[in-house]
């Protein structure tokens, strides 16, 4: 199977598993779920939930025991947009081409929908990751490692940093250390929880998660690039906004052309991660290659 059609294989079965595990109910707080379901299934890449199921698999998990986590990370994720999209963070109307949530309800229905996703997010994890027979230890060690890198040592902290340096002028170190969080912690959480629900070595684990260091960083430069020269149709969101907001970005710091530099330069490190690994196929190594070059 090529690369797409195995890209492809895995965001079908992502979408079905999130309307599942959502799934629509007869109750009398049925706008917080319409809510929930609107911002969670409204589109995405599920590089997260892919990337869970990716490395399971490497390591000999399949896709069925693997998934209730990579939903999870994408219902955390779901909500970590729905309130940075609060006009008390960033103020975006748009969201992956449509209203966001607070402008298509109200903004406390967001706040709520949010809210209901985190917490449906680990409801996911326990319920479903026992039903499909994962063991309880790595249960517990998924759901443990998922609320550390979604917290106060994770996104959590992260989203604080960049709230707090916001008009000021920000040196390199922090930067960086904000991105490694507010972007870069979840990503590392899908591919290490991918390798504890598989055999891998804690060896492997500590190479699975220096590559999702490297492309988690690499991530955030070219989100960086394509709020400066994407298209708008293709990101579904008004490019420049970084800009307008007067935010720190790679490209603010390093320039465009630099930015892009640094963005190959740690796409090369996690490759290299991966021949560590000694990985049966190549689709994490695609994978990888097409992150440095999207578009959207």
């Amino acid at each position: 199977m090529n690369f797409s059609q195995q890209l492809q294989d895995y965001q079908k079965a992502v979408e079905s598993a999130l309307d599942e595990y959502l799934s629509v109910r007869d109750f009398p707080q049925r706008e917080g779920l319409d809510a929930m379901r609107y911002s969670l299934l409204g589109g995405g890449k599920r590089v997260r939930a892919v990337l869970v199921l990716a490395f399971a698999g490497a390591f000999g998990v399949d896709a069925r025991q693997a998934m209730p986590f990579a939903a999870a990370l994408e219902m955390v994720h779901a909500y970590s947009l729905i309130h940075d999209d609060l006009p008390c963070m960033d103020d975006d109307d748009f969201r992956r081409g449509k209203p966001s949530c607070h402008r298509q309800f109200s903004e406390a229905t967001a706040v709520l929908a949010g809210d209901g996703l985190l917490t449906h997010a680990f409801l996911t994890l326990l319920r479903e990751g026992i039903a499909v027979g994962v063991p309880a230890e790595k249960v517990v060690a998924a759901g443990t490692l998922l609320a550390q890198r979604a917290g106060l040592d994770g996104m959590l902290g992260g989203q604080i940093i960049d709230l707090s340096i916001e008009g000021k002028t920000v040196e390199r170190s922090l930067h960086q250390e904000m991105c490694e969080l507010k972007t870069g912690a979840l990503i590392r959480a899908a591919c290490v929880i991918g390798s504890v629900l598989g055999n891998a070595s804690k060896e492997q684990m500590n190479i699975v998660d220096k590559y999702a260091q490297k492309i988690g960083l690499s991530f955030q430069i070219i989100d960086d690039i394509l709020d400066c020269v994407g298209q708008q149709e293709l990101l579904g969101k008004p490019i420049g906004s970084d800009a307008a907001q007067h935010k720190t970005t790679y490209v603010t710091l390093y320039g465009l052309e630099q930015a892009k530099e640094l963005s190959r330069q740690l796409t090369a490190q996690a490759l290299d991660c991966l021949d560590q690994l000694s990985l049966a196929d190549d689709f994490l190594y695609d994978l990888t290659r097409m992150l440095l070059e999207r578009r959207f």
